[in-house]
């Protein structure tokens, strides 16, 4: 299946979340199935983040945005926090301090954008403020209205710099959130997930559906697109978010630097090494 086909919100497209399966169609015959395609994708992905790391031009950024228990922490444990840390970085973004109040919106988001060679994975982003901001009416619309643009200036100079931009909407159905709001309540190791204001949000959900469909028409773009990811099967959003990753990183085609090196003098300086190694051993009766 092409998972980039299949998902992806095509600049200007009008979506409308509420006719949007949220239950997957194929192509796995069953969850272990999906499990296997995943770990396969995520070997994939760790190669592929290698070659970019030490290649150190480009770099790629991933946002994950959701309603509450759709999976942003589960696709980040099971899939892309699988990469070697040393060049992933994952930013959480919460309610605004003090300080990142007295900024531009973007000004905490932008010192967290990936450097050459690294990947940054966004947990929440800069469009909670055209999505949380509006429908919890926290600024005028003649404020955030205008913000749109503003960000995809700001995706399109990252672009220009060389960052690869995916954005992930996780689509949970509702009665499928409810069930993992059910288990936060069951299980007492996820206690500490609940939250009143999850199920006032409910209470807004055709609000923020709206949001987000404004933001998607709005702000996906050939550099920075969309895409609409069923999420009710944690197998399945798993698969299809590491499939496109994957799929971005191949078209980026990070390579590893020529060596600039006489191989053949570095293959006898080794050889040389190991003889007198030898013979040290050899000199201490040891084999």
């Amino acid at each position: 299946m092409d998972f980039v086909s299949k998902h992806i919100v095509e600049p200007g497209q009008s979506v409308k979340l509420k006719s949007l399966e949220t239950e997957p169609q194929g192509p796995f015959e069953s969850k272990a199935e999906a499990r296997a395609f995943t770990d396969q994708m995520v070997g994939k992905l760790c190669e592929l983040q290698y070659r970019l790391h030490v290649e150190g031009r480009q770099s790629l950024l991933v946002i994950l945005q959701a309603p509450d228990a759709a999976g942003k922490d589960g696709v980040i444990r099971k899939v892309l926090g699988r990469m070697n840390t040393q060049g992933v970085r994952t930013y959480p973004f919460k309610v605004p301090t003090e300080i990142e109040r007295a900024h531009d919106f973007l000004w905490r988001v932008h010192q967290c954008t990936p450097g050459a060679g690294q990947i940054s994975i966004f947990n929440r982003s800069h469009y909670e403020d055209v999505l949380v901001v509006r429908v919890e009416d926290l600024v005028p619309k003649s404020v955030w209205s205008k913000r749109y643009e503003m960000i995809n200036q700001f995706e399109a100079l990252l672009a220009e710099r060389g960052t690869r931009i995916l954005k992930f909407y996780l689509h949970i159905s509702s009665g499928e959130q409810l069930e993992r709001f059910k288990e936060r309540l069951d299980v007492p190791a996820k206690h500490w997930k609940l939250n009143l204001s999850d199920y006032r949000a409910r209470e807004k959900g055709a609000k923020y559906r709206e949001a987000y469909e404004d933001a998607f028409r709005k702000c996906s773009t050939k550099d920075a697109p969309w895409f609409v990811i069923p999420a009710d099967k944690k197998w399945y959003r798993d698969a299809a978010v590491s499939a496109i990753v994957c799929e971005t990183l191949k078209e980026m085609d990070p390579q590893l630097p020529k060596v600039d090196i006489d191989l053949a003098e570095v293959r006898r300086a080794y050889e040389h090494e190991k003889a007198e190694l030898q013979r040290e051993l050899k000199g201490q009766g040891k084999s």
